[in-house]
């Protein structure tokens, strides 16, 4: 149980200059079990060094605040706040360099500057409005912004950077901040939610907006009564939600954030998301969140960029501050406030809505300045070249506190640059995250998928790509996600049958691209999940081989929704081929589940035939026999076996239900025999087709 402060919260804390630097010991400090990997042996002082700027750092935060939880506590003094005690609302704003700023909205008919704040310390305005002046007229659901004289004399109207309600204006487009106080709390119940820690992490990444057939913005409430069910049936057992915190422009895919404390409004309430998760927790579901703190939108009138007239109040100031290729801007992590910004973003995220971890975007950018913009990584550009080390020190701060907060959080980095000690425990010497996204692997099947045709496939090469990582570096394989379906992009199943999809998809049609089509959706998706990780990730739709492409609303395809949206009658609808995939997707999830497939880091290699085309190996118990080859179907395909006994196929991606031709009989019995020294078995390996056995008697 986490202390709580009895005190009010505090104003932002002073930020000291000697922040950053490294602490000065005349001995190592605690075992670092990550300088266990010899091959780091050369790096041992950039580890101890790294270490030691975070333990600084966390020292430094908490000594302003009885816990570092209560550092990160900040929305509940910034930004509009309910006080019980003095019964009334404050509205508090963190803008050290402004000349003034004002309170209007529709309490007071939105006079711009009838309502002033006062300036207190450390760089804090405050305004007071008491319910016996406004109780009839600053209340739920009203709108209000502030007006901020800068100190580069611009006058605009802003929201406030800790506001937890932005509203679009259906006509004019414009945001609003809004008061949010339901006279009933949403109640989320005494059972705390645990999930299934026997089970490896299972992720359906998803967008709420585009999670409806209709064209359209879909809701909280919709994803909940119409998408949730289909992804406990297909047995994941976590959700990634995009794009929650509020973002201007729908287009972005929720990643250009102007309002870090607000869940979007063009969903839905927030009572309608806390329902939602709610509702997943019953599940069984775990919910994440894919939170962006690499970088935040230009935009001024609705985020928080230049909000007292200067460039360096949340962000770096001059050319540092600005993303090339992202066109937004970045945090200057070296500030004590901008860190409290932040992590209190985190905390409020886990404690308000109950978020079980998070999938932090942009990490590779966040640690270096060159933003992972380099032709290759080695052991001195990971601690030395480039390095940014204040965002290093918040990514270990940021998981220290997930950590405290929930114990069972998860957390997740989108990082290409293979950092050592990524998914090191941050007290052992790590940054501190769970997991890391496994982004070669899409990248690598795309390619192959664009450069080769499937009979040049190396056996050799798919094997040690999809195992081509450290065993202490946990891994997240996934095959696709949102990334490769977006607009100038294809899905896999788009770039495997492409416009034949449009018109040979009926169960009663054949074709051979078809064919060919949905025989390797299946096996890479069963290869990956087999050989890629610790874990498995697949985007919202993708599962029955979503068509086409990801193309928001915009000005170039006439603000059209056709292809924000997943066509979930195509996978319902028993004549058309689609549902062979979901079906396979879910029989494979379902078994992955049940045997320890991705517990066991590595499959043992019991046969790669490049000949064939085929890989055999043996992981979590079972056997798995991939055979990429377009026409080789093999009788008495014979390979070695560690162990005799019965062993029967338990899946078997040709399969008719999935779509294929049925070409083994599934309730054979496969025995293996002694061959010189150890064992063999026999089998009628088909091509394009994932068989699974298991040993079923001696």
């Amino acid at each position: 149980m986490v202390r709580q402060s009895s005190k009010k919260a505090k104003a932002p804390v002073k930020n000291k200059k000697t922040e950053t630097s490294v602490v000065q010991t005349t001995q190592e400090p605690v075992h670092l079990s990550i300088m266990d990997d010899h091959w780091l042996d050369p790096v041992k002082d950039d580890i101890i060094a790294r270490y030691n700027r975070y333990l600084a750092k966390f020292k430094e935060l908490e000594s302003y605040y009885p816990t570092f939880v209560d550092f990160a506590g900040q929305y509940k003094y910034l930004g509009l706040n309910y006080s019980e005690e003095d019964k009334g609302w404050y509205l508090r704003e963190w803008a050290p360099n402004a000349k003034e700023i004002f309170l209007f909205g529709d309490f007071n008919n939105w006079d711009r500057y009838k309502n002033p704040l006062v300036k207190k310390e450390n760089g804090i305005w405050e305004i007071f409005l008491d319910d016996k002046t406004y109780s009839k007229t600053f209340v739920h659901g009203s709108l209000y912004k502030i007006i901020v004289h800068g100190a580069d004399d611009s006058i605009i109207d802003r929201l406030p950077a800790y506001t937890t309600r932005a509203v679009q204006d259906d006509v004019t487009k414009i945001f609003s901040a809004q008061v949010w106080r339901p006279e009933k709390p949403f109640v989320w119940g005494r059972k705390k939610f645990r999930p299934n820690p026997s089970e490896p992490l299972l992720i359906y990444e998803c967008h709420i907006g585009m999670g409806q057939e209709k064209e359209g913005v879909g809701t909280y409430k919709e994803f909940e009564e119409n998408v949730l069910p289909h992804i406990k049936k297909g047995g994941y057992n976590t959700i990634q939600i995009m794009a929650i915190a509020e973002h201007p422009y729908y287009g972005s895919f929720g990643y250009h954030v102007s309002n870090f404390f607000a869940p979007s409004s063009r969903f839905g309430t927030p009572e309608e998301l806390k329902h939602l998760i709610k509702t997943a927790h019953e599940n069984g579901l775990r919910v994440i969140m894919d939170i962006v703190h690499s970088h935040t939108v230009k935009n001024t009138t609705e985020g928080i960029n230049r909000l007292d007239g200067t460039d360096d109040l949340y962000t770096h100031p001059g050319g540092r501050g600005d993303h090339p290729q992202w066109d937004s801007k970045l945090f200057n992590y070296g500030k004590n406030e901008v860190i409290q910004f932040l992590l209190s973003n985190i905390r409020y995220w886990m404690e308000e809505f109950h978020f079980d971890g998070f999938r932090f975007d942009g990490v590779t950018s966040m640690l270096y300045f060159h933003h992972g913009n380099i032709d290759s990584f080695d052991q001195m550009k990971y601690f030395r070249d480039g390095v940014e080390f204040d965002a290093v020190t918040y990514l270990q701060l940021a998981n220290k506190l997930m950590k405290i907060i929930n114990p069972e959080s998860i957390s997740i980095a989108e990082d290409v640059s293979g950092m050592p000690g990524l998914t090191c425990p941050v007290d052992e010497g790590g940054l501190g995250f769970d997991y890391r996204l496994g982004m070669g692997i899409p990248d690598f099947w795309i390619k192959i998928l664009k450069e080769q045709s499937d009979d040049q496939w190396n056996v050799y090469q798919l094997w040690n790509v999809l195992n081509n990582r450290l065993p202490q570096v946990r891994t997240i394989a996934y095959a696709e996600s949102h990334d490769q379906a977006l607009v100038g992009d294809k899905t896999i199943a788009f770039r495997l049958m492409d416009k034949e999809m449009y018109f040979d998809m009926a169960t009663n049609r054949q074709n051979l691209i078809i064919d060919r089509g949905i025989a390797l959706h299946k096996m890479i998706r069963a290869f990956t999940i087999v050989n890629g990780g610790q874990a498995y990730m697949n985007f919202m739709g993708n599962e029955f081989g979503h068509p086409e492409w990801i193309d928001f609303p915009r000005e170039g395809n006439g603000w059209s929704y056709k292809h924000a949206r997943r066509l979930w009658s195509l996978m319902d609808a028993p004549y058309l081929k689609y549902h062979y995939l979901n079906d396979f997707d879910e029989a494979l999830i379902n078994l992955i589940k049940e045997y320890p497939v991705m517990q066991d880091l590595y499959g043992q290699q019991l046969n790669m035939d490049e000949h064939n085309h085929t890989i055999v190996e043996k992981k979590g118990g079972l056997i798995f026999v991939f055979n990429f080859h377009p026409t080789a179907c093999i009788p008495d395909y014979t390979f070695y076996i560690p162990e005799p006994g019965v062993y029967k196929i338990i899946l078997n991606s040709d399969d008719e239900k999935f779509g294929g031709f049925s070409r083994v009989d599934d309730s054979t019995e496969f025995f293996a025999i002694p061959k010189d020294d150890h064992y063999v078995l026999s089998i009628y390996n088909v091509n394009r087709t994932v068989m699974v056995l298991k040993k079923v008697r001696d």
